[in-house]
């Protein structure tokens, strides 16, 4: 085996898998990127020495041919309808070519009876994955990405409001990691396969935030006072459906406004904050300030302007006049497997025992 073998990277244009292929090139590992198409984010990874791969992550023959001559692969499904269709695929292939190692991007509220589809799928991915004892796996559980927040950093720069259904502002209910973070999580068990293989890790942030901290630390990043308002999923989901956010499909929708149930019930916060971005990462956690000031760096646009206030104001209204969105109905259109019983996390046994410090499926989870 060569020292420093190839990995394929799924989802290399998203937001964890382009950390992943940045950070594996970094080290000097040979690293296959499959992505949908060619564009500014693929040519920042070609730039950097990666291989590309261009083509559909939905189909077979296309994700055997990216998978020839690999050994480590990094499993990301896009957070989109059809996830367990990407993992089923993903997981013949790496079992046709004998794929060694895997890194799969799991989630945090992952459980049998999850209301939310999309976890339920990820739940039977896990399972899927782990099924060829010849390859290790290492499995990351993420819970509630830095990035959610930053879909309203427009509303907070320009009208100082922090907006989303979180609940009691003085909860301290998450832990957010940034992208990067979690990067390093995966791209320390990928440069290290005997390491971490048949380990869980969970990358957080370094500090549990209410939402009012969060809003003060956008705040500082951004140079003016932002308050945050708990506002209804119903108007969450109105928000989402006029403006539009990248990467959040009609049906992303309906998942999120469940993980915002979850939110506020607390799934978060159980046993974060821990030490695995440092312990497997190799740095310290970054701070949720930061990953904002990055951000306002990245995007002149969040300055404070008499436009941007005006362009604001617009979306606000925009957003007023939008007809609600039924949640139910849309999953009904779409004809989403409907369980009779369902649970959320905190209600279901199997999963409070299974994300305890000692034990199940977050064994090798450390309490700060």
């Amino acid at each position: 085996m060569p020292a420093k073998p190839k990995i394929l990277v799924t989802s290399a244009s998203g937001k964890t898998g382009s950390q992943v292929a940045l950070q594996l090139r970094a080290k000097t590992f040979p690293v296959r990127a499959f992505v949908r198409q060619r564009d500014h984010r693929s040519d920042l990874l070609e730039r950097a020495g990666a291989e590309l791969f261009v083509g559909d992550q939905y189909s077979l023959s296309d994700m055997r041919k990216a998978m020839k001559g690999v050994l480590r692969a990094y499993q990301c499904a896009p957070t989109a309808p059809n996830g367990l269709h990407f993992n089923a695929v993903f997981t013949a292939a790496a079992y046709e070519a004998e794929v060694e190692h895997v890194v799969t991007l799991s989630q945090w509220l992952s459980s049998v009876d999850h209301p939310s589809l999309f976890t339920r799928e990820v739940y039977l991915g896990d399972i899927l994955i782990g099924m060829r004892p010849e390859m290790s796996v290492t499995t990351v559980n993420v819970g509630w990405f830095a990035e959610n927040y930053l879909m309203v950093l427009g509303m907070a720069a320009h009208l100082g409001l922090f907006t989303m259904p979180l609940g009691d502002g003085d909860v301290k209910k998450n832990a957010a990691p940034s992208n990067k973070d979690i990067a390093r999580v995966v791209v320390g068990a990928l440069a290290d396969p005997a390491g971490h293989a048949g380990k869980t890790y969970r990358p957080t942030g370094p500090t549990l935030l209410s939402p009012n901290e969060i809003a003060e630390a956008m705040g500082r990043a951004l140079g003016r006072r932002v308050r945050y308002v708990d506002i209804s999923e119903r108007m969450m989901v109105k928000a989402l459906k006029a403006l539009r956010p990248a990467n959040y499909s009609e049906a992303a929708v309906t998942q999120l406004a469940i993980y915002s149930e979850e939110y506020k019930r607390g799934a978060f916060a159980v046993n974060a904050t821990t030490e695995d971005v440092f312990q497997v990462g190799g740095c310290e956690p970054e701070a949720f300030e930061n990953i904002v000031r990055r951000k306002v760096a990245d995007q002149p646009d969040l300055a404070r302007s008499l436009p941007g206030s005006i362009g604001a104001i617009g979306s606000f209204l925009k957003i007023l006049a939008t007809r609600p969105f039924d949640l139910d109905r849309a999953q009904m259109q779409r004809d989403y497997v409907q369980l009779s019983s369902s649970s959320y996390c905190l209600d279901d046994a199997a999963w409070t025992e299974g994300h305890q410090p000692n034990g199940g499926a977050a064994s090798q989870m450390r309490v700060a």
